[in-house]
């Protein structure tokens, strides 16, 4: 329980908080007000601490989970949010079939933002999992980033770059769709508290949208939530878990 030393509510309702609030597009005062219902009564500045501090944890601790690339054709585009009454540049990437990659909010949009957030991207990835293929917009930075990550070593030097319009449909279809979850925010005030929050939104995402499937138990949201909750030592362990579904499922057969 040592992640959640010093709060007034167990880790349980802590993190079920932060996903609800990074789950389903909710202000804070309307998710305090849930909670209140549920006999949890807290100021929605506390849910916004909350987010601030465990949302980023949630993104990192899961992050070998959810950050599977199933398809080495990825799509690359940028959205804008707005911080602190200036649009800022949010990076997203995902490959074909519509799974996060990664995601980078950067305060400007050039080469070396693009270069930056491409470098992260491909970070930590196994050799078959990196791009053959990188379809972007027809901005120029894209082309002048991935030059210097193949002179670096960092990108494969046979990885092809394309630039055609409608196979980045995909992303911009989930641009949207993270965009219904941002919306509720109102704008953020720094560029800090815009990065924590998006990395929960991200994450809540990729897990919705099934990237960590191989690890959710019971196939639904119960084992999403689950997922969340080992990942800070909350619960059974995965084992116990497999063991007591498995009996569970024998029984309902045998009945």
């Amino acid at each position: 329980m040592t992640d959640f030393k010093g709060r007034h509510f167990g880790g349980e309702i802590v993190l079920w908080a932060v996903r609800w609030y990074c789950r389903y597009g909710i202000s804070y005062r309307d998710l305090g007000q849930m909670m209140a219902e549920r006999g949890a009564p807290f100021d929605h500045t506390t849910i916004f601490r909350w987010v601030q501090k465990y949302a980023p944890e949630i993104e990192t601790r899961l992050r070998w989970q959810w950050r599977c690339p199933r398809s080495t054709s990825w799509r690359v585009d940028e959205t804008y949010v707005k911080v602190g009454g200036k649009w800022a540049c949010l990076y997203r990437e995902v490959d074909k079939h519509g799974n996060t990659i990664d995601f980078y909010l950067l305060p400007t949009r050039n080469t070396t933002a693009a270069k930056r957030f491409l470098n992260k991207a491909l970070n930590g990835l196994k050799d078959g999992e990196k791009p053959t293929v990188i379809n972007t917009d027809k901005a120029p930075t894209y082309g002048a980033a991935l030059a210097e990550l193949k002179a670096e070593g960092k990108c494969p030097e046979d990885t092809e770059h394309r630039q055609v319009k409608y196979l980045n449909n995909v992303v911009e279809a989930d641009h949207g769709k993270l965009k219904q979850l941002i919306r509720p925010v109102r704008g953020f005030k720094t560029l800090k508290t815009a990065y924590a929050t998006i990395k929960g939104f991200e994450v809540m995402r990729a897990l919705r949208k099934g990237q960590a499937a191989a690890f959710n138990i019971t196939r639904d949201v119960r084992g999403e939530a689950r997922l969340v909750e080992r990942a800070f030592c909350l619960g059974p362990c995965a084992l116990a878990e497999v063991v007591q579904f498995v009996t569970t499922q024998l029984e309902l057969q045998a009945a």
